[in-house]
C-alpha cells in the first residue's frame, strides 16, 4: 500500500504536537494525512478525546492507518470498538506507561489500563530505552500482547521535538515499512 492509498490519520498527545514535531512535519508532508483535533490539548479526558479519533476514521474516505504518538497510543487503542471503517494498520510511537505510580501527568491515568488483546490490524511499535514516561520492558510487553512489531529506537528520549526528533527520517522509514506489508 502506498501513503496516497490511505487517510493516514494523525493521532497527537498531550498538548497537540507542535510544528517541529515530526507528526507535525508528516501531516504537511503526506496528502492524506489528517490530524485528529481535539477540542482541549491541555486537559484531556478519555471519551471526548477516544469519541474524537473514531469519529475521524469512521469519516475516512480510504482504508486508515493510524500514526499515533504518546497519549495518542491510548487514545487510539480505546477507540478501536468504536471503528466503523477499517483500520489496516497502526504506527505506536513512545506510549506512555499508563499503569506507572508515578505517572505525570496523573490526567492520563483514566486512559488506561491498555488492553492487552491482540490488535485487529498490523502495527509497529517504537519505543525509546529511556523515555520518561516510560520503561522499555513495559513498551516492550505491551508489543507482545498488541502482537505488534517493536522497534528498539535506543535512547530517544520520548521521541518528540523536546529530543531532537523533527524530521525524524528514521520514522518516515518505519511508516513505509508497515504501508509495504499492507
Amino acid at each position: 500500500m502506498k501513503a496516497s492509498e490511505a487517510d493516514i490519520v494523525i493521532v497527537p498527545g498531550l498538548g497537540n504536537s507542535g510544528p517541529d514535531h515530526w507528526q507535525s512535519r508528516w501531516e504537511t508532508r503526506l496528502s492524506t494525512a489528517r490530524r485528529v483535533v481535539q477540542d482541549d490539548w491541555l486537559f484531556p479526558e478519555r471519551e471526548p478525546w477516544v469519541s474524537r479519533v473514531a469519529d475521524t476514521v469512521n469519516r475516512a474516505e480510504r482504508p486508515v492507518v493510524l500514526v499515533a504518538h504518546s497519549l495518542g497510543v491510548p487514545t487510539a487503542i480505546n477507540a478501536i470498538p468504536k471503528f466503523e471503517t477499517a483500520v489496516r494498520g497502526a504506527l505506536f510511537v513512545a506510549p506512555p506507561d499508563l499503569e506507572r505510580p508515578n505517572l505525570k501527568p496523573k490526567m492520563a491515568k483514566p486512559f488506561g489500563p491498555y488492553s492487552r488483546d491482540p490488535l485487529p490490524f498490523p502495527s509497529i511499535t517504537i519505543a525509546s530505552r529511556n523515555d520518561f514516561y516510560c520503561d522499555f520492558a513495559v513498551a516492550e510487553e505491551l508489543a507482545d500482547a498488541w502482537g505488534s512489531l517493536l522497534v528498539d529506537a535506543g535512547e530517544a528520549g520520548h521521541i518528540d521535538a523536546e529530543s531532537g526528533f523533527g524530521p525524524w527520517p528514521e520514522g518516515s522509514l518505519m511508516l513505509a515499512k508497515l504501508l509495504s506489508r499492507l
